[in-house]
């Protein structure tokens, strides 16, 4: 639900992606937006009732998101999709973070724009371990990008474990993503995303700057 620019993106790329999609907005001009290369179902009307759901073929789809410009239309859809419809998989943009901290505790996956532009932006800005990637709801996990320091260079990726506690989920190396084995070695240039506790972060990242110990 919702053809401005996030739900037109997000209709090309699932399509693009072998997906089946329908649109549903309540201005059939939005449309145009789509492309004349889309060739899913455009509906126009309101997502949160439920005849245009139906009409859209809720029936058969397997997730739905709710990414209009107003919180309560996306709210209201979304809880439809999930109450009336049975959709397991439902996703609503959410305006106000304090809104989409409710609901996400109501079971609706939400994405609350605001915050997460400035969370975007705060990484961007911060020294490196300032602000994670990803926390967990519990906030005790959280998933960091490293840039590989000077001190590691040439070492195995299980040392780097050990030592800094933490486990490297994947490495970006010369622009594509890589699984570390046990007989990974880090190279210069490597970007490695990292899962810790965050009662941890302090003694990784004073692990990571000082390099390995030796054994």
């Amino acid at each position: 639900m919702g053809c401005g620019r996030v739900g037109s993106t997000l209709a090309r790329s699932l399509e693009d992606r072998n997906h089946t999609v329908s649109v549903i907005d309540s201005n059939p001009d939005s449309f145009r937006r789509l492309g004349p290369s889309f060739n899913g179902l455009k509906v126009t009307g309101y997502g949160f009732d439920q005849q245009v759901l139906s009409d859209a073929g809720i029936e058969r789809a397997d997730a739905f998101a709710a990414v209009s410009s107003g919180d309560n239309s996306n709210i209201i859809a979304a809880r439809v999709a999930r109450e009336a419809f049975g959709i397991q998989q439902v996703v609503a943009r959410i305006y106000d973070p304090g809104r989409a901290e409710v609901y996400q505790r109501l079971g609706i996956t939400t994405v609350a724009t605001v915050k997460w532009t400035a969370d975007q932006v705060l990484r961007r800005l911060l020294p490196a371990g300032a602000e994670p990637d990803f926390r967990d709801p519990s906030g005790t996990i959280r998933l960091d990008q490293v840039p590989a320091g000077e001190p590691w260079i040439g070492e195995r990726t299980v040392k780097f474990q050990e030592q800094s506690k933490c486990r490297i989920a994947w490495i970006d190396r010369l622009g594509e993503g890589m699984l570390p084995t046990r007989e990974s070695v880090i190279q210069e240039g490597d970007i490695l995303h990292v899962v810790l506790r965050e009662e941890n972060a302090t003694h990784a990242y004073t692990v990571i700057e000082q390099g390995p110990e030796e054994e």
